[in-house]
């Protein structure tokens, strides 16, 4: 569906009834957004207890830790996930992002994200970390992701990748705008080999201040859903402050208004949250990749649900929903039918 009236682009804000009898039973107080530091403490120790649930790693995954080198000389974390028996047709290559505003978060956030790739594909799939803020400010958190990614196409045949089986980068909220924006430095560097696909997951590609005229027709969720559970106005801006982007580059931060426009990109899986400010902005940008650039595209949408449900509210349908159609959507990506025989779809808390 192709959300281009107000009337159906306004629906998708109306809370879930699954989500409303929780939030109403639970009474939960409301976070403060007042003090970065304190924030990221209460999120560390909400990564713990996720990590904690999520368990070992299944039969099947084989799972180890990766350093990088970015262009100043430092070395970063990412976690390498191979399949233990690689299909005889290969394995594709994933190369993954976390969220967390560009200032929280961790390898271990896209943990089951990766975990089912590998179970579904035979992947090999990899989730990096890159510097946060406000130590690191905009733009490092972009250009570590990319020489990462320089990094990891030069040596995925040492991990039994086989990227001409599939060369896809994706990410969730903040690594959702790195991976647009990868999207294009990768074509537009030539990056060898390309990449055959994107994944963004609720992604953040549009400043609210820097939409362009023809499009703010479009725009209404950072006014709805500005008070709305996870992602609030109020959030962003505290990140934002701490990231500092220059909303005004087109090549590092606001991939929407590349100034080289979105020819030759990839095919790119959209998943986007119907209660959440960064919504329009994903329904804008796939539109536009589809219409105006004949870039083919695969959207969901879960109406009336927040920024990230699947990781703050694991229990409801949607995001056992949302988990499966993350499979079926990579499986459109890659061309291959993901077998769910061991795919864990029941969501667990993840980092973000």
């Amino acid at each position: 569906m192709s959300y281009t009236d107000k009337d159906s682009i306004l629906a998708l804000g109306q809370i879930d009834p699954e989500l409303k009898a929780f939030l109403e039973k639970a009474n939960l107080p409301p976070p403060d957004y007042s003090d970065l530091t304190d924030f990221k403490i209460m999120v560390d120790k909400r990564n713990e207890e996720a990590m904690k649930a999520l368990g070992q790693p299944p039969e099947g995954v084989k799972q180890s830790e990766l350093q990088y080198p970015t262009r100043d000389g430092t070395k970063l974390r990412a976690k390498l996930y191979q399949p233990t028996n690689p299909p005889s047709s290969g394995s594709p290559l994933v190369v993954i992002y976390h969220g967390g505003g560009f200032c929280i978060g961790a390898p271990e956030g896209e943990e089951q994200t990766c975990r089912n790739f590998v179970q579904a594909f035979g992947a090999v799939c990899i989730s990096a970390s890159y510097r946060l803020a406000p130590d690191f400010k905009f733009p490092y958190a972009p250009k570590d992701a990319w020489d990462c990614l320089k990094w990891v196409a030069e040596n995925a045949n040492s991990w039994g990748a086989d990227p001409s089986k599939g060369f896809v980068i994706g990410g969730t909220s903040a690594g959702g705008n790195i991976s647009a924006v990868l999207a294009h430095v990768a074509r537009d560097e030539k990056l060898s080999p390309p990449l055959t696909g994107q994944y963004l997951a609720i992604p953040a590609v549009l400043p609210e201040k820097k939409v362009p005229a023809k499009y703010q027709q479009y725009m209404f969720s950072y006014e709805q859903n500005k008070n709305a559970p996870v992602l609030p106005v109020a959030a962003i801006d505290m990140f934002m402050r701490a990231y500092q982007p220059d909303e005004d580059d087109g090549v590092w931060y606001a991939a929407f208004n590349h100034p080289k426009g979105h020819k030759d990109l990839p095919p790119a899986l959209f998943q986007v949250d119907g209660m959440d400010p960064l919504r329009d902005e994903a329904l804008i940008y796939e539109r536009v990749l589809r219409e105006e650039y004949g870039i083919k595209t695969k959207m969901y949408v879960y109406p009336g649900l927040p920024h990230g449900h699947w990781g703050f509210f694991p229990f409801l349908n949607g995001s056992e929903k949302f988990r499966k159609e993350q499979v079926e959507g990579m499986g459109w990506l890659l061309g291959r039918e993901p077998d769910f025989t061991n795919v864990k779809t029941a969501a667990v808390a993840a980092g973000v």
